[in-house]
């Protein structure tokens, strides 16, 4: 297996920025909205888009984590037993605007799940969607609103986002398997 940096850690800070931008210019009080990073990934990314558009806007959005571990469509076919995160949802959703933050958007089955586990706490009067990667291969009609970047892939392809907070470095890393090719 083979890896390609695809965005470098200051690459990846101005897209961030970029997002956390466009949710402004779409939301103009950040107070009457929440951002919910799905675990793993997304958690980190929320807490980067909520530290920014406090810096931009002068008001931070509510911040919530969602684990969507026991809301997955293929439970019974992973081998090992899910783990479980803690869902932290300190405030109302169905007062505010949410945006679920998550890394990489691929089939659309980790956003339904999420869906499925946010509904479980209210209806909140809006929701939408922040992806850092977009690569395409969708199997549910889910398309976010706010895209870092666009990687079209083939299928044997896989994206993985590395964190500072979780992996040491900051960086979007394209593998593909030599032996598929």
């Amino acid at each position: 297996m083979s890896a390609t940096v695809l965005v470098d850690g200051d690459q990846l800070r101005r897209t961030v920025a970029r997002i956390a931008h466009e949710i402004v210019e779409r939301h103009a009080d950040p107070a009457a909205i929440a951002l919910v990073g799905i675990h793993t990934r997304g958690v980190p990314l929320a807490n980067r888009l909520a530290e920014l558009i406090k810096s931009f806007a002068g008001a931070a959005p509510a911040l919530g984590t969602l684990d969507i571990a026991l809301y997955r469509d293929d439970l019974g076919s992973r081998p090992a037993s899910p783990i479980v995160h803690d869902t932290r949802l300190e405030f109302s959703i169905t007062e505010r605007a949410v945006i679920l933050v998550d890394d990489v958007l691929y089939t659309g089955r980790t956003i339904r799940a999420a869906l499925d586990a946010l509904l479980d706490y209210g209806r909140p009067p809006l929701v939408q969607l922040a992806v850092l990667v977009d690569r395409g291969h969708r199997e549910l009609p889910i398309r976010p609103d706010y895209v870092g970047r666009n990687f079209p892939t083939d299928t044997r392809e896989r994206i993985a986002v590395r964190l500072t907070q979780i992996d040491g470095v900051d960086e979007i890393v394209r593998h593909t398997d030599e032996e598929v090719r």
